[in-house]
């Protein structure tokens, strides 16, 4: 068993200290308070991202110990690579405000990471996908702006009252010593402080083309990966979806999505979870095909089946441990399958039946873009 290696999203530890010679600022054209937003994320409960009792977070399973627990300890470090980058995005951004950005600007600077020029600035009224935000800051590699993707390493829309926003961000641009190997990875957070559905605060993660290992060293990695974070007082709902092209369990079927709704209790530290294992290219969006006809215990029994159609039933329900669903959560992560640990649990077991996946097949095909 393997530790997750996060380093394509720990991408930014260094650049957070952006040390920028704002003696360099060539324009800002506009004095008052910070226009950065300090707040861009919202907190998934620790009780959905905390890793196994052994210490290890996950990026790979082994056929030898494939069972419920280690499907939903999956869960918790791939719902942790989301909120990772989030964090990523949220401290680089507070970094930029501590500069204290009030309008229009535009600072060259020599990066302390790769020691390549970046380019910031800010500019006001900026449209995208349709909607036009008060501000927008871009970070590109400056040596690099007439590359196809424009050397673009962050770009951030964002409105301040209340806060909405979305943030792009392209790890190899903003660190080429670092980040050599991280590629075409993009992440992007949409966060919004406008109350929609219930929800105080959401935000949506989208991350494409992490860099794959290789499949016989980890057929479980993923290039893929959108969830749902939405908070309403202590509660928070997540759902989405993480893509593994080379994932297989018994049989040679390859390409599986983790489909998985959860909902948490932080303050509780009580947290608890549905997940599904649909083939990546299913085009389906009903929640009763992704999480219950590919349920974790029906996709393993069906397989097991196959490929064993006369083993005994004891040692396939040994297989088949804590696969039923939900899967609960706790102060030190996943405790169980099936069975509620106690009438705690219940509002939230209810209230991930409102909860649905996005579809496996546009999660298999994302793409994230700058503008």
């Amino acid at each position: 068993m393997k530790t997750l290696n996060l380093n394509t999203l720990l991408i930014a530890s260094s650049f957070l200290l952006l040390t920028m010679a704002c003696d360099d600022a060539l324009e800002q054209t506009s004095s008052g308070e910070n226009i950065v937003p300090a707040k861009f994320k919202v907190d998934v409960p620790e009780t959905l991202t905390t890793s196994p009792a052994n210490g290890r977070t996950k990026n790979g399973l082994s056929k030898d110990e494939l069972n419920g627990n280690e499907i939903y300890e999956a869960l918790s470090a791939y719902i942790k690579i989301g909120e990772a980058s989030a964090e990523i995005i949220e401290a680089i951004m507070t970094s930029i405000g501590n500069i204290g950005i009030h309008g229009v600007i535009f600072i060259a600077y020599e990066s302390d990471d790769d020691g390549r020029v970046k380019n910031l600035t800010v500019t006001e009224n900026s449209d995208f996908e349709g909607k036009t935000y008060q501000y927008q800051l871009t970070v590109t590699d400056a040596d690099s702006e007439s590359n196809d993707d424009g050397g673009k390493a962050m770009q951030v829309f964002w409105n301040l009252d209340p806060i909405e926003g979305i943030a792009i961000l392209k790890p190899y641009n903003i660190d080429r010593v670092k980040d050599i190997d991280a590629g075409d990875a993009i992440y992007r957070i949409d966060y919004s402080e406008v109350e929609t559905d219930g929800y105080e605060a959401h935000m949506i993660v989208s991350i494409s083309n992490l860099p794959l290992a290789n499949p016989l060293d980890d057929p479980y990695s993923i290039d893929n990966l959108k969830m749902f974070v939405g908070k309403t007082g202590d509660v928070v709902d997540v759902y989405g979806n993480s893509n593994h092209p080379n994932a297989s369990f018994f049989t040679s079927d390859a390409g599986f999505t983790w489909s998985f709704v959860a909902s948490g209790i932080d303050s509780e530290d009580i947290g608890v979870a549905e997940v599904g294992l649909p083939p990546n290219n299913l085009d389906e969006t009903d929640r009763t095909v992704i999480l219950e006809d590919y349920a974790i215990k029906t996709v393993f029994s069906d397989q097991i089946s196959t490929v064993w159609p006369n083993l005994d039933q004891n040692l396939i329900d040994q297989y088949l441990t804590n696969t039923e669903a939900p899967g609960f959560f706790a102060k030190n992560g996943f405790v169980q399958g099936g069975t509620s640990p106690s009438a705690d649990y219940d509002p939230l077991v209810l209230r991930i039946q409102d909860l649905t996946p996005y579809k496996p097949l546009d999660i298999k095909n994302l793409t994230v873009e700058f503008k």
